[in-house]
């Protein structure tokens, strides 16, 4: 069948070539997503409680930020630290940002860091998705170019009998499977690690509500 994949590829016209090379980049493309976010997230779920743990430790402000620094090594939890030690200083300038309360510049850098943390979090998410949601489709389109390419050269030939017709549609509905095989860790991928990014939202939330509790109250 392989052999025969590949002759009925060499025989293919610039439709079939067109549909295995885009199956092909998605592939690699979400491989190397997948394997990059799976690094990811295995230092950021070990390293962001380790990190807002040694937070709360530290006597001051500032060793807690040079201790988060040490031990978060995405720089999911920096942003947080930096902003509770700013948030009590008092601004000068006369922006609307500059003007306002210790407690509301606080919040708008914690929102900021938030959000910073959020897009690092979800940063494939949405390629893995349309991967997962395409890839099926792309392989059908393949299939059915195929076939329709496999009927017409047979069709050709004068004379077809089931033997004939077998192989060039079974080598084409090989597209299918493979458009199945580029989708499925592309959705389990999206899934998983779709979970440990709302965990780690989750304690960065939490750490954000516990920074504006504390040192909201004493700017």
């Amino acid at each position: 069948m392989s052999a025969g994949l590949w002759q009925w590829l060499a025989q293919g016209d610039a439709v079939t070539w067109g549909t295995a090379a885009v199956m092909l980049l998605m592939s690699v493309v979400s491989w190397v997503v997948i394997l990059y976010k799976l690094w990811f997230m295995a230092v950021a779920r070990a390293s962001v409680p380790r990190a807002v743990e040694a937070f709360w430790q530290m006597p001051d402000v500032a060793r807690a930020q040079a201790q988060v620094k040490a031990l978060d090594r995405h720089g999911l939890v920096q942003p947080m630290a930096d902003a509770a030690a700013l948030g009590g200083e008092q601004a000068s300038g006369g922006s609307l940002a500059q003007s306002a309360a210790g407690a509301q510049r606080l919040m708008r850098s914690l929102r900021a860091a938030l959000g910073l943390a959020a897009s690092q979090l979800q940063w494939g998410q949405t390629l893995l998705a349309t991967i997962g949601a395409t890839a099926p489709f792309v392989g059908l389109l393949g299939t059915v170019w195929g076939i329709h390419h496999a009927l017409g050269t047979l069709a050709g030939s004068g004379q077809v009998d089931i033997a004939q017709l077998a192989g060039p549609v079974g080598e084409a509905l090989v597209m299918t499977a493979a458009g199945l095989a580029v989708a499925l860790p592309a959705v389990l991928a999206y899934n998983l690690l779709g979970r440990s990014a709302s965990t780690l939202e989750a304690l960065l939330e939490g750490f954000a509500h516990d920074l504006q509790a504390q040192f909201g109250a004493e700017a």
